[in-house]
């Protein structure tokens, strides 16, 4: 029975499917099929049903899926124990924030493309932040401040932000000073998160309101740019914009607090060597290119 056999019959299980195990996969739909009747010929028995809505586990299907995926996981430890810091084989599936990932996190997993030419690397853009476990990731990289959950989280670098607005924003509705002046003026909002303000030693939390939400840290920045209103936005995102006066700091006796980069993953006891790797050449990115990362020394 071949390991690259009971994988993918994993992502069918876990995605729901062959068409989107095969889009995980990265490979051709007609090749899942044929690993799946593969290893159902091996066992003698059924795992999938298939039906209109895609794919379901058979009862003999759940039972074999739970040992399938651990015999995945115990083939990459040994491999790893055999060959501590050997060449990193197989693949590696992370989301990556939309908003900047594609010029500020991209280099990074490039070169540890570059580095490892036996890794497969599938990188997923997106500012939503994914289910890892029911989504097939084996990791994410998150920007902001991190909150509580049961996943694991290594912090690789300092994110630090601002709050902007053009000088035509500010001409017309005038500079807020205060945490206090906020609720006077229109804010550019991702979610529905508060924004978070140092007043000296202390986190002061704010719930601005506004007309105009993205979920995408670019088309904020665009907005304000515009005039629409005060943003909160990394100031890795607007470096170009602070630099040719399009944007404008304000509230700086109240800054934001500095927030975080973080590789998350799911909870274990030990994390994947490719997982630990890309962590690491992350730690390394934000050391050498700390002015890609609009860190002020």
């Amino acid at each position: 029975m071949d390991i690259e056999d009971i994988r993918t019959f994993v992502e069918v299980a876990d995605a729901g499917g062959v068409s989107p195990a095969a889009r995980r996969l990265g490979v051709s739909k007609s090749i899942v099929s044929r690993r799946l009747a593969r290893i159902e010929a091996d066992l003698g028995v059924q795992l999938l049903a298939r039906t209109t809505r895609g794919a379901a586990l058979t009862e003999a299907g759940v039972t074999f899926r739970e040992h399938a995926a651990r015999i995945g996981t115990e083939i990459d430890l040994a491999r790893e124990t055999i060959h501590p810091t050997g060449e990193l084989r197989g693949r590696l599936r992370v989301s990556v924030p939309l908003s900047f990932g594609p010029t500020h996190f991209a280099p990074a997993l490039a070169d540890m493309a570059r580095r490892h030419p036996q890794l497969q690397i599938i990188s997923c853009y997106t500012d939503r932040f994914v289910d890892l476990i029911a989504e097939g990731f084996d990791c994410a990289i998150r920007v902001g401040y991190l909150e509580d959950s049961n996943l694991v989280a290594r912090r690789v670098g300092p994110i630090e932000g601002s709050f902007v607005a053009s000088p035509d924003y500010i001409r017309e509705r005038g500079a807020p000073k205060t945490p206090d002046d906020l609720a006077g003026h229109d804010a550019l909002l991702q979610g529905t998160e508060p924004w978070r303000l140092m007043d000296d030693e202390k986190v002061v939390r704010v719930h601005p309101q506004g007309r105009f939400k993205a979920d995408n840290g670019t088309a904020l920045a665009t907005a304000a740019v515009k005039g629409l209103g005060l943003a909160f936005l990394p100031d890795c995102l607007i470096h170009a914009e602070l630099a040719s006066g399009a944007l404008v700091r304000v509230m700086t006796d109240y800054p934001p607090p500095t927030a975080g980069a973080y590789v998350i993953r799911p909870p274990g006891p030990h994390p994947a060597q490719k997982v630990r790797v890309l962590a690491d050449l992350l730690v390394e990115d934000f050391r050498t290119n700390p002015e890609r990362w609009g860190l002020h020394g």
